[in-house]
């Protein structure tokens, strides 16, 4: 039995980007994925959200649950049965410190939950935040502070450019308990609200994996912070894998 509809308040949402060499992206998705590029580059991070109030959505927000999350994410594009572009994220990982979402995930709602401890400081514009997963598979640390724009080493031209392209990316697909398949999510926001973060400090064991990503196919690029955005989780149907991949679609050429 799955939930068809879960809703609750993202508290807080850290959106920390890295850009990516395409080429090495690719080989990490199940087909029909393939990165979606922006000037070239694959974009790939980590999504850590604080969720509050979460219940099924016929349910009063003070029955709801807290927990701190980590996603793993890749930009994606893809075509369906009938050849229509669509775009979204791939989420290969996700983290949490609750149990019900360790027990559930994959079952009542989508994509596979590891268990993790985390520890957070907030201070209003500061944030200090780590994640160690219990396996020791996967570690992040973050510290930074609320900014009105994104670094000029970003890829993205502006916070402008940036929001918009992460917004396109509601529909997200987790790693499932069925390797041959993922779990599809929709996310539905009461808004859209986002500032820059500036990042002193950040580093994620999955991206300096030097397997994954050999030393300079990815550096980091930008994050964004949410706060207090009203919000609804849907099912989506199913995405069922096929071994074949797709080439990337039309890449751009690469950022200087």
């Amino acid at each position: 039995m799955r939930i068809p509809k879960i809703k609750g308040v993202i508290k807080r949402r850290l959106l920390v980007n890295f850009r990516a060499s395409p080429e090495i992206v690719q080989p990490l998705l199940p087909a029909p994925f393939r990165p979606k590029l922006h000037k070239g580059f694959a974009l790939v991070g980590i999504c850590l959200i604080r969720l509050e109030q979460i219940r099924p959505a016929a349910l009063p927000g003070f029955l709801g649950a807290s927990s701190e999350n980590a996603a793993h994410r890749i930009a994606v594009q893809w075509n369906d049965a009938s050849g229509n572009l669509c775009e979204g994220v791939y989420i290969p990982r996700r983290d949490s410190s609750s149990w019900l979402n360790q027990l559930a995930g994959g079952r009542l709602f989508p994509g596979v939950h590891h268990a993790a401890t985390f520890s957070v400081m907030d201070q209003i514009s500061h944030i200090e935040l780590s994640m160690q997963s219990r396996d020791g598979e996967v570690s992040i640390n973050v510290v930074g502070s609320e900014a009105n724009e994104i670094p000029k080493t970003s890829c993205f031209a502006s916070l402008v450019e940036a929001s918009a392209f992460f917004e396109a990316g509601s529909l997200g697909y987790s790693a499932s308990h069925t390797p041959e398949k993922s779990d599809g999510l929709i996310l539905h926001t009461s808004e859209w609200r986002v500032r820059a973060l500036e990042v002193s400090s950040v580093h994620s064991s999955y991206f300096e994996d030097p397997v994954r990503f050999p030393q300079g196919s990815v550096c980091f690029d930008h994050a964004l912070v949410m706060r207090n955005i009203l919000h609804e989780w849907h099912w989506a149907e199913d995405m069922i894998h096929h071994k074949a991949r797709q080439p990337l679609l039309h890449p751009e050429p690469a950022y200087g």
